[in-house]
């Protein structure tokens, strides 16, 4: 199975994805969208794929959207997707793509179920909060 990920490794919850991904025996593509940056094309097709609106994806802590003003809420989708590659810090993350679908995992075990096998148990994110129990079951 093909898993990509859109990757920003100063995240933590983007950081957990990644680790669950490899844990599961995947070698996923990771694509470290703060350096490539992103296309209005690129973007379109992930959120139409993962059934998301710009607003729904926009990052509005540690970024700039505020400063930018597209917190207000006339603020339109092409302005936002304009705003998301010129400041690809704007985009929510991590975005991951497999043949089960594409989402915004957030949270990171969100990845669970675009993956069609777990990582074995247990299994534990960084701060600790466990995932899979020792028997491989998700857990919560």
């Amino acid at each position: 199975m093909n898993v990509v990920i859109h990757h920003n490794p100063d995240c933590g919850t983007s950081r957990n994805v990644l680790a669950i991904i490899e844990a599961a025996g995947y070698r996923p593509i990771i694509i470290e969208y703060l350096e490539t940056g992103w296309t209005k094309a690129q973007l379109r097709g992930l959120f139409a794929a993962a059934g998301l609106t710009p607003r729904e994806v926009l990052r509005t802590t540690k970024s700039p959207a505020e400063k930018l003003g597209l917190l207000d809420p006339v603020v339109s989708d092409e302005a936002l997707l304009d705003a998301m590659v010129e400041h690809p810090i704007l985009v929510n993350r991590p975005i991951v793509c497999t043949p089960r679908g594409v989402r915004l995992c957030r949270p990171s075990e969100a990845v669970l179920d675009l993956l069609d096998r777990l990582p074995p148990g247990p299994f534990a994110k960084e701060d600790g909060q466990l995932l899979i129990d020792a028997e491989g079951r998700r857990v919560g």
